[in-house]
């Protein structure tokens, strides 16, 4: 079965025609990254364990990267594991890791198969050594896809990755590779973790928190950012939806006035 019989199967008429209206009305963003929170909440809403906010999310991480893929979107990154999650309770984390291990065996053949590429961002080497072992085996034999981007952030943090950026260029200055005056924002850039993909035009956060608990911290300087009080196991494509409909509705001006307005006449518009 073809990717094109696969997905005419899975997705209904209405939703593809919502898809087309969004792809119509105006810029699908190149890269949109998710703070998938609220977990713990919605199981707790629900009189269960927090184990079962984290599996009941694992279902919405298919239908957003499936509704991503057929909306266009070159690069979803998904804030899976902070490396401030590693304080959590041992039985919540080994709970955890247990099920990335499970979700990457369950899906990286259906990722392939639609031409999805896997990647990850973050401290590799604190993850569990199957853990590591299933995600590198899966990046592996995603490596070549062209569809869409995912990438996922575990064991990561935005100080995390500007502190590597920093010991790397360093170590290039020590060793005479760079000089110090040559250190640009491009420098830096490039190398993040994040040096392969571009900035995400938007974030999204579930659960209704304002804040960026520390992801992406110097590529999301002109992200727009979307927040929502939905919680993540409940945040499927309609919520996407609404998220790409605001998302639209702003002006990007990335520290610039827009074009027919002049500075003189209304100064306070930079932001």
């Amino acid at each position: 079965m073809n990717t094109e019989e696969r997905t005419s199967q899975q997705q209904t008429a209405e939703d593809k025609k919502k898809q087309e209206f969004l792809q119509n009305r105006g810029e699908i963003p190149r890269h949109i990254a998710v703070i998938m929170d609220g977990n713990g909440r919605w199981a707790k809403s629900r009189g269960s364990v927090r184990i079962a906010g984290h599996k009941a999310g694992v279902d919405s991480v298919k239908d957003i990267v499936e509704a991503c893929g057929q909306l266009g979107v070159r690069h979803l990154t998904l804030y899976a594991f902070s490396t401030e999650n590693w304080g959590r309770p041992k039985g919540e984390i080994s709970a955890l890791m247990k099920l990335l291990v499970q979700s990457l065996r369950s899906e990286t053949r259906k990722l392939h198969e639609n031409e999805i590429k896997l990647t990850s961002i973050g401290d590799r080497d604190r993850l569990p050594p199957t853990c590591r072992r299933e995600l590198e085996e899966a990046i592996s034999l995603t490596a070549e896809n062209k569809t869409m981007e995912l990438c996922l952030a575990l064991s990561y943090s935005g100080r995390w990755d500007i502190c590597q950026a920093v010991s790397r260029i360093s170590q290039k200055v020590k060793d005479g590779e760079l000089c110090p005056e040559e250190i640009t924002n491009d420098v830096i850039t490039d190398h993040l973790a994040t040096a392969h993909i571009p900035d995400p035009d938007l974030i999204i956060r579930t659960s209704g928190e304002f804040r960026l608990s520390n992801f992406l911290l110097w590529q999301s300087a002109y992200s727009e950012l979307y927040v929502t009080k939905t919680y993540w196991p409940d945040f499927r494509r309609d919520e996407l939806y609404k998220a790409l409909e605001c998302f639209q509705n702003r002006e990007r001006r990335f520290g610039k006035v827009s074009p027919p307005l002049e500075l003189e006449e209304s100064p306070l518009v930079i932001r």
